[in-house]
């Protein structure tokens, strides 16, 4: 979502900084409020002794790495904006009030629920048809919607189009370049550059990030190449790795005028105590 309200593309140097530099902040703040906690409140019990303590920050777990690899097996972004140093030396004499502070998490059927984009992913695709216990819905990138109602393009034709090509715009003519590089999809992203943002997300975080990674047209050679590098780059971990043969998205079947509808019956909302309410299944 961010991304695309700034209008930055998934495959630009400066969506790649951005990772970088938003995650510094939330790091920081969020190590600063479980010091702030714990100066309160007291440290958890078993941080005397534990990295906390001896002042390492997760930022500082990169020397820790190199120490176990040869030079050339460690290539990642060092760079750092903020004044780690005095956060550092608060840490270490105050303490944390959490043992873990970070982690990023899948977050698919939520995102749906809550009609954000899904946490750290690239758009799966720009119209596509999910299923779960509750049925099938169809779900829609609402900024590509704004954007070709702003360039005239939205109408009846479109929505079949994107459709035909399973919500990618990647082949629909009258869409600008601009737009398809903005709005390119998960599948058409050279997943290097998941890697590459993963890279400077995963130096500010004490634990670490549910990475999907996607690949149209996998091999052994592409793969060989990508997990290289996630691994030269200090990734912890990734999760799945989604084959677009696998996942391919099911062609809508609705009607084109509903997308725009909206029902004048009072919907349904969810509801934690509903035992019978299906939603986050």
């Amino acid at each position: 979502d961010m991304l695309h309200q700034l209008r930055l593309a998934y495959t630009s140097k400066e969506a790649i900084e951005l990772a970088d530099r938003s995650m510094e902040q939330i790091s920081y703040y969020a190590i600063e409020a479980s010091n702030s906690l714990a100066a309160e409140r007291g440290a958890y019990p078993a941080c005397e002794g534990s990295l906390w303590s001896q002042g390492i920050l997760p930022i500082d777990s990169i020397e820790i790495l190199a120490k176990n690899r040869r030079a050339q097996d460690l290539e990642l972004d060092r760079s750092q904006t903020l004044d780690w140093e005095t956060l550092r030396e608060k840490v270490k004499r105050v303490g944390m009030r959490h043992s873990n502070v970070m982690a990023i998490a899948p977050t698919a059927t939520i995102s749906n629920i809550c009609g954000v984009s899904q946490s750290i992913e690239p758009t799966y695709q720009n119209l596509f048809v999910k299923s779960n216990l509750s049925g099938e819905f169809t779900v829609v990138n609402p900024y590509l919607v704004r954007d070709l109602k702003e360039a005239g393009l939205w109408d009846d034709v479109m929505v079949n189009d994107l459709k035909y090509y399973n919500g990618s715009v990647a082949k629909i003519s009258r869409i600008p370049e601009s737009l398809k590089q903005l709005y390119a999809t998960a599948f058409e992203i050279d997943p290097m550059w998941l890697v590459e943002a993963a890279a400077r997300r995963q130096k500010w975080l004490d634990q670490s990030q549910s990475l999907n990674l996607y690949m149209g047209q996998p091999s052994g050679k592409k793969l060989d190449q990508l997990y290289r590098l996630a691994w030269k780059r200090g990734l912890k971990t990734t999760y799945y790795l989604r084959c677009l043969g696998a996942t391919n998205a099911e062609k809508s079947t609705i009607d084109d005028r509903a997308l725009n509808s909206v029902s004048a019956g009072t919907p349904n909302a969810c509801l934690i105590t509903d035992p019978t309410c299906e939603s986050c299944q």
